[in-house]
């Protein structure tokens, strides 16, 4: 058995869209403070955790604040157990200091059924103290643990891991190289070429065009806030036109070959220059 990770777009109405928007700036608010809480702790030497936090913030905190009791009390658990996976990443040297959290940046918030499964099935699903919510496409039957609910570019995703049985595909031959390219995007030992997009080439004139409207708006009027959503789902298309083309190249990488041999190239150094970066997009 292995797991799975599923994402797919939300279909809600205005009063739903308000509720996530509501529970994303309440786990928001708890990261914020826990962190804040966190660096004070630690100048004055002492040595913070997650369990303490939490007390702080449920004895102390939360009946300062009555709006906190009309959410799900699940969202601020979940943002303090972030906050400290976050410093866990951070002592052992895997990512930076955890900063703040911005609003309308990477919203999001995690729900649970206090230990009981999740049952979601077909396009209509009940999520707890959320309600019935719908999706776009049909989730096939699963019952998960925890669901993550994320605003990106004005729209609402949720995702979740599921337990699926491993499945082995017939491999039409055991190893395959494979070489990154610039006019496309990677050429097979055996020939087959997968073109390059450049997604972002493609949409580079509307995007600077777009950039130019939003840098005359007055920041934070209803016009930037609009304009701003234009930029983001322009964005967003660019990256979900770019995520497409790797899942098929890995999707068929995987599926027919027991052995990938790639070359040992540092990608991410290479898009960092403009003068090779820009063809790549």
């Amino acid at each position: 058995m292995i797991y799975k990770a599923l994402r797919t777009k939300l279909k809600l109405n205005d009063h739903q869209a308000t509720l996530m928007a509501k529970h994303a700036g309440y786990a928001r608010f708890v990261f914020n403070w826990g962190l804040r809480l966190w660096i004070s702790a630690a100048h004055e030497g002492l040595k913070p955790n997650v369990n303490s936090i939490k007390k702080v913030f449920t004895n102390h905190v939360k009946p300062e604040y009555p709006w906190m009791s009309e959410l799900s009390s699940r969202v601020y658990q979940y943002a303090l157990i972030n906050l400290g996976d976050a410093f866990k990443r951070f002592f052992k040297g895997i990512s930076k200091y955890p900063k703040f959290k911005k609003k309308g940046y990477h919203d999001s918030f995690t729900l649970d059924n206090c230990g009981k499964p999740i049952r979601l099935s077909g396009t209509r699903h009940k999520h707890p103290f959320v309600g019935w919510v719908s999706t776009f496409e049909a989730i096939p039957e699963s019952r998960v643990k925890k669901v993550t609910i994320t605003r990106q570019a004005g729209d609402w995703y949720i995702s979740f891991f599921v337990e699926i049985s491993q499945e082995i595909t017939p491999k039409c031959r055991e190893r395959i190289g494979v070489d990154l390219g610039i006019n496309t995007l990677a050429t097979c030992s055996d020939g087959t070429k997968f073109s390059n997009p450049k997604a972002y080439k493609s949409a580079a004139q509307k995007l600077a065009r777009l950039q130019r409207h939003l840098s005359r708006q007055t920041k934070g009027s209803k016009n930037w806030h609009k304009c701003l959503l234009k930029v983001q789902r322009l964005h967003q298309q660019v990256a979900n036109i770019r995520l497409d083309t790797i899942h098929k190249l890995t999707t068929f990488l995987a599926k027919n070959h027991s052995q990938v041999v790639i070359e040992d190239l540092n990608v991410s150094g290479m898009l960092k220059k403009s003068s090779v970066g820009r063809f790549y997009c």
